[in-house]
């Protein structure tokens, strides 16, 4: 098997990992229904019925990043197959600088994958404004 083999059968498994019926209730909570506005409504998902949740994909998609970042899946692939990572960072990106400030958790290390990976990408500023923006619609369309 070549390398671009072994990348490709990562991100399948990665993908099988989001399939998980918790991952998809936790995913469709994070993209869906989360709409953070100021810091109080991060501490209250960390501390509410939703804890679990956040932390399963903000984890999940930091450790996704750490694959790539670290050279086990190759950085144009993962990028060109999934968007959902722009859509967390560009989620928590306001509030990354108080996350990381909280005290009792080393304040580099919170998204310490996610955050370079996304930034890397030669549009990040277009594609995070641009998930803000469907992320914006989708959360209206469904209030209706």
């Amino acid at each position: 098997m070549n390398a671009k083999q072994e990348d490709a059968n990562l991100i399948l498994r990665l993908y099988e990992l989001r399939r998980d019926e918790s991952m998809r209730r936790a995913r469709a909570w994070f993209i869906g229904e989360f709409n953070p506005e100021k810091m109080d409504d991060i501490m209250a998902a960390l501390v509410g019925k939703h804890s679990a949740d956040f932390r399963m994909v903000a984890s999940y998609w930091d450790m996704a990043a750490a694959f790539v970042n670290f050279g086990a899946i190759d950085e144009e692939m993962f990028n060109d197959i999934n968007t959902e990572h722009v859509a967390i960072y560009a989620r928590l990106e306001p509030f990354l600088a108080e996350l990381r400030a909280i005290p009792g958790a080393p304040p580099y290390l919170y998204l310490k994958n996610l955050a370079p990976l996304v930034e890397r990408l030669p549009d990040s500023e277009a594609r995070i404004a641009a998930m803000r923006r469907f992320m914006k619609r989708r959360a209206e369309a469904e209030q209706k």
